[in-house]
């Protein structure tokens, strides 16, 4: 639980850190732009200020005069025109600047122009002596226009790295985590395979000695469960072959096996459908799957309450549901049940829901989960196949 808590903490720091950085990226990208766009508005009202002052001044000046074609000359890259009072524009002296040529001479393109530019900003009117004041219709660089996009497009790019980073990572993570339980498994298959390879040895002796012994032939029982569990474990993390087809005698063989092993005060029952159902499936794993989910149900009973092994259909699906009156879980323990690690038990490791899991989805195809838990209530485990074909 305590690695939970601290996992979503971490969760939680990276979003808000990730958030953080984007705001930043925006509100600063927003800023230049902002910035931009008041220095290309000051060059525009330099260009009004000085059509005006080449107007208004009477006698002839060789440096005014040159100042309005220097700064019309500058100006390579903010669209604007002059217009005369009645706002018609003023195309023979030459007072425009970057609008395309098709537009110039389309009367009704240039409105249409002019009329957006008036929408974006107010035309700057000059006033000269004489009446007859002018206007200065202008609109943003292409520049500009391209660079005010920027920054979500920057803050969204910026998002979809985190996030790819973020998943390569958890997938990474969740990569490491299956390899290490994995050699986990392979290692305990050939841990309980010494010792067992001696085992059978012995137990041949002394069946020479006293065949009919019932201590023999217990220990015989006990030692076929171990090579069992043995095998179980070594086909963990290699393709199993699904050659197992009656999945109806898999849940009866582990029903039966399970009921003689388990306490008298568990009422335990089996639900089957009245025909049998073919599931290709690997019978080994599929029986270390049952068992897992039945023990887990155990656990939660404390030895003692009601216990539903079903296999049923629905639609074109295959349903088998473990079903206890236990203790049942909180939400969060029913998001974590089946991750690496996670056990609510204070000597578990973690490892048989994780497995059990790979089990199913991985070599089978399906899916387990948890269909439905109240604490003080019980839990539903709940595998689905894809149904095949059916014996009548």
């Amino acid at each position: 639980m305590r690695k939970s808590i601290i996992s979503r903490l971490n969760n939680w720091i990276i979003f808000v850190v990730m958030t953080a950085v984007v705001a930043i990226i925006v509100i600063a990208s927003t800023s230049l732009i902002n910035y931009l766009r008041k220095e290309e508005i000051k060059r525009i009202n330099l260009l009004s200020k000085a059509i005006r002052i080449q107007q208004e001044v009477k006698a002839p000046d060789t440096d005014v005069l040159d100042l309005l074609p220097e700064i019309l000359n500058i100006n390579n890259n903010i669209p604007f025109i002059v217009t005369d009072k009645n706002k018609q524009p003023i195309l023979d002296l030459g007072f425009n600047r970057n609008i395309p040529e098709v537009t110039l001479k389309d009367p009704r393109k240039l409105s249409d122009l002019m009329k957006e530019m008036e929408k974006n900003y107010t035309p700057i009117e000059i006033k000269v002596p004489d009446g007859n004041n002018q206007f200065v219709y202008y609109d943003n660089s292409h520049l500009l226009n391209n660079l005010r996009y920027s920054p979500y497009i920057l803050g969204l790019f910026i998002l979809l790295y985190f996030g790819f980073s973020f998943w390569f990572f958890k997938t990474l993570k969740k990569t490491d985590e299956g390899y290490l339980w994995v050699g986990l498994a392979k290692e305990t298959a050939h841990q309980i395979g010494t010792p067992l390879s001696s085992m059978i040895g012995w137990m041949e002796i002394m069946k020479l000695e006293n065949p009919d012994s019932e201590g023999v032939h217990e220990i015989e029982k006990d030692i076929e469960r171990l090579k069992t569990i043995s095998e179980r474990f070594s086909k963990i993390g290699s393709v199993p072959e699904l050659n197992d087809m009656d999945f109806n005698e898999t849940v009866r063989e582990n029903y039966n096996y399970l009921k003689s092993r388990i306490s008298n005060k568990i009422n335990f029952n089996l639900y089957l459908p009245s025909r049998d159902i073919l599931v290709p499936h690997n019978k080994i794993l599929m029986s270390w799957v049952i068992e897992n989910l039945v023990k887990n149900a155990v656990d939660a009973m404390k030895g003692e309450g009601k216990l539903k092994l079903s296999v049923y259909e629905r639609n074109k699906n295959i349903l088998i549901e473990v079903k206890d009156n236990g203790s049942g879980m909180t939400k969060q323990q029913a998001r974590s049940a089946f991750k690496p690690g996670y056990s609510t038990k204070k000597r578990g490791w973690g490892l048989g829901l994780s497995l059990a899991k790979r089990v199913i989805k991985e070599y089978h195809n399906g899916d387990i989960k948890i269909a439905q838990t109240d604490v003080g209530k019980g839990t539903i485990f709940r595998i689905s196949f894809k149904k095949t074909s059916e014996i009548e």
